[in-house]
């Protein structure tokens, strides 16, 4: 049993302008539509990482950042962290150790599926879908590194997000790892409607990933 979302209609980034002190780090304007990845790319350090967390609600005091983020007519900015449903994937899975991996991806099923069976069908069913099946009760320590991101995408995926945030989630696997899990993420990005932020160094990724692409802390320009 899968949970239901409406699609999205897309993301829209209207004149983010991100600084740190007198430094520009970012700045974007772009719409994103649902199912399509918008690509910010850069060397380690450039500050591109710092748009994923201006959208997603976690940004250091310490930047000024400034602009209006909104998915469906929805302003992003006005709500709290957890009330924007961004879906996040990072380099490393970030699985709970003292959890299963069934209890991982239950532990992201919003509140209203309050149904202790249903919330385990609902986890197995997207495990299953990851070719993961059976593996509700393994220890995430036992999984190796293309299971966790599968497992940490499930996650993801059952949160209901309105939007994906990739943070270089497959820098730290191999060549063969990193192009399924580009072709997976990517695949249920278009089959759920959810606009994607992708940010990465590797160009890999970003014709992998094949929507328009800034650049910045390099040759900063547009490539459509």
């Amino acid at each position: 049993m899968m949970l239901q979302r409406q699609p999205s209609k897309g993301l829209c980034l209207s004149n983010i302008l991100i600084r740190l002190g007198d430094v520009s780090l970012i700045q974007v304007t772009a719409d994103v539509p649902a199912g399509s990845v918008f690509t910010v790319m850069g060397p380690s350090g450039s500050g591109k990482s710092t748009l994923l967390s201006f959208i997603g609600g976690f940004l250091d005091p310490a930047f000024h950042a400034e602009g209006t983020v909104s998915v469906d007519g929805v302003d992003l900015l006005a709500l709290e962290p957890q009330a924007r449903r961004a879906g996040i994937l990072f380099q490393d899975p970030l699985l709970f150790p003292h959890m299963s991996v069934g209890a991982n991806v239950a532990f992201a099923i919003p509140a209203d599926v309050s149904d202790r069976r249903q919330r385990r069908e609902i986890a197995a069913d997207i495990l299953a879908e990851m070719d993961l099946a059976g593996f509700a009760d393994r220890d995430p320590a036992t999984l190796s590194g293309g299971q966790k991101a599968r497992v940490a995408l499930a996650r993801v995926l059952v949160s209901r997000p309105r939007l994906l945030l990739l943070d270089e989630p497959f820098s730290k696997l191999d060549m063969a790892l990193r192009a399924q899990m580009r072709s997976l993420v990517f695949e249920r990005a278009r089959t759920a409607g959810l606009p994607v932020i992708l940010v990465t160094h590797d160009e890999a990724d970003a014709a992998a990933a094949g929507g328009p692409v800034r650049r910045i802390g390099m040759k900063d320009a547009s490539d459509g």
